[in-house]
């Protein structure tokens, strides 16, 4: 039997590719793709019951949570929380984009997690660090406002928190983790934080990599689109070396002390495997404890489209969050 993401892959081309449509005005504006987007949905009849939450009205930036339904009665049985940040390149795409609002109802379900999107500040109107920025305010939410909050009161378990992303998000997860974990005042709210999920973090650097040297026609993420993601998203004047970009160069030593356990996932045919594998490396030889499952077959961002694809992301998820819920309970 073949690979699952096949015959999805040859429907997709470079020439139709979403990131490709991203059109860069001579003013610095852009004009992002249209894709569906899709409200919560509160219904006691569905699978995952979802609803928005406000996080800062003045950044427009908000966390969509999604509940199992029924959930498991509490307080006997709580629910792990999962803190997911989308992909897009800092870019384009949102917490209410068809394919990741329906991969975070699959991920709730199939993990039996409370899972908690957001929907953050996008570049080049608002250039890294802003999407670092909103990630992190949206760690403090789990401190802060979470406890407040009627599902995660009833059905969250506060003890037991996860921040997670994919691609670009993956790469916000990480700096966030950093950030609150490194940053004297902010400290305290990693105590939540038991494991990163990093799926398919989005790094580069100024020299290519030999699975990014072969990209050049990739159907998801082609060469020219990477390169136009890093040039809109990176602080003006900065090249694929800035430290948001390149961590493995440019962060210091010591900016890892602390992190949690991590869990690092990637697709075989990703233009981003080999800087994923090198991400890995490079964080253990800093002696941060990483669950690495590298070698999953597939493309970049499979899972928003290959239904087989997610399921099996959320079984290295829920396998993950389980362990490290073991390994929280034994200290």
């Amino acid at each position: 039997m073949g690979d699952s993401t096949s015959s999805v892959k040859t429907t997709a081309k470079k020439s139709n590719n979403l990131f490709m449509q991203i059109i860069v005005h001579d003013d610095g504006t852009v004009t992002r793709p249209e894709v569906p987007a899709l409200p919560p949905s509160d219904s006691p009849a569905g699978a995952v019951r979802s609803r928005d939450v406000p996080l800062d009205a003045a950044r427009g930036t908000y966390l969509r949570l999604y509940l199992p339904n029924p959930a498991p009665p509490s307080p006997a049985a709580k629910l792990p929380v999962v803190l997911y940040f989308h992909g897009g390149g800092f870019v384009v795409f949102s917490a209410a984009s068809f394919f990741y609002h329906n991969f975070c109802q699959t991920m709730a379900a199939a993990v039996t997690a409370l899972v908690a999107s957001l929907e953050y500040r996008l570049a080049p109107e608002h250039r890294l660090p802003a999407a670092y920025e909103d990630a992190a305010a949206a760690v403090a939410w789990l401190r802060g406002a979470a406890p407040a909050d009627p599902w995660v009161a009833a059905h969250g378990d506060l003890s037991r928190c996860f921040v997670m992303g994919a691609s670009s998000g993956g790469n916000m997860a990480f700096f966030a983790s950093v950030l609150t974990t490194n940053n004297g005042a902010a400290a305290p709210v990693a105590a939540t934080v038991r494991g990163l999920l990093l799926h398919q973090p989005y790094f580069g650097s100024v020299e290519r990599t030999p699975s990014e040297a072969r990209s050049e026609h990739d159907a998801v993420l082609p060469l020219e689109a990477n390169d136009k993601l890093w040039r809109l998203a990176l602080p003006v004047g900065a090249d694929r070396d800035h430290e948001f970009c390149n961590p493995v160069k440019a962060l210091p030593h010591d900016a890892v002390a602390g992190l949690p356990r991590c869990l690092v996932t990637g697709n075989t045919a990703d233009p981003l495997i080999d800087r994923q594998r090198e991400f890995v490396r490079w964080l253990r030889n800093r002696g941060v404890d990483v669950v690495a499952k590298t070698d999953f077959p597939g493309y970049h961002a499979a899972e928003l489209f290959v239904p087989d694809k997610a399921q099996e992301l959320c079984a290295a998820v829920r396998e993950f969050v389980l362990a490290s819920s073991m390994i929280f309970t034994r200290l």
